[in-house]
């Protein structure tokens, strides 16, 4: 049987290369986003690289449908072997409030994008454990570790994101369970976001891009090396690199 890579909040961006890139190692895929709007052409092009994939519907935030949504993965495909999450802000277009303007209730807006990465954490890693194997991911932003002001309160949740990933990469040593992230500094190519700020370059000027394919080429490595934490990717404090 094959194994199972979940894409969470998939996207036309990263999340789809994430799809392809484990697809093309033999996995079946299963997507997850609030809409079905897109499905319908992410399947297709899964399948036109003869990637055998699924997709269903859910709001991370809601916990009873992600919960649901990952024992309807697991009931179709045999398991969930390895958990991609990479949602997307509710809305792209709305700007975050800079730093020295955010009050509490934006960090707690911000905030509601990393529990769902608990709650799925706590869903799938009791079997993932019990196998011997498995692989979470997670993506987030640079803001995370480098000051970037203009990102507001998602500099926290980033922060929040990016500790547990690298916290439950030590504790699950030796478990034959990976779990690391992905920490980017850019606008990732095909996504909604580069599409937002392409189409209105007077609105942030001009921000450096990345090739999702090559940041999925790094996660299939992450999981398959299994010897570090974090892969980084920075293009606005280290241009060029």
């Amino acid at each position: 049987m094959k194994k199972t890579a979940v894409v969470l909040g998939v996207g036309p961006g990263l999340g789809m290369s994430i799809a392809h890139r484990f697809g093309r190692e033999g996995y079946a895929v299963a997507l997850v986003s609030r809409s079905d709007t897109r499905h319908g052409g992410y399947l297709a092009a899964l399948a036109d690289a003869g990637i055998e994939a699924s997709a269903l519907t859910a709001d991370l935030r809601d916990r009873d449908r992600l919960r649901s949504v990952l024992d309807a993965i697991a009931d179709r495909h045999g398991s969930v072997d390895v958990v991609y999450y990479g949602p997307g802000a509710a809305d792209p277009s709305a700007r975050p409030v800079p730093i020295d303007r955010i009050d509490s209730d934006a960090v707690r807006e911000s905030m509601s994008l990393v529990y769902p990465a608990v709650d799925a954490v706590e869903k799938v890693l009791p079997a993932m454990i019990e196998r011997g194997d498995g692989g979470l991911l997670f993506a987030g932003g640079l803001s995370a570790v480098a000051p970037l002001p203009a990102l507001g309160a998602l500099a926290l949740a980033s922060a929040a994101l990016r500790n547990y990933a690298i916290t439950l990469h030590a504790a699950l040593a030796g478990s034959g369970v990976y779990a690391g992230t992905l920490t980017i500094g850019g606008l990732i190519e095909r996504g909604d976001i580069h599409a937002l700020v392409t189409s209105r370059p007077d609105g942030l000027g001009e921000v450096p891009s990345l090739d999702p394919d090559l940041i999925a080429d790094e996660a299939w490595r992450l999981y398959t090396g299994r010897d570090r934490a974090e892969a980084t990717f920075d293009l606005l404090t280290k241009p060029g690199t």
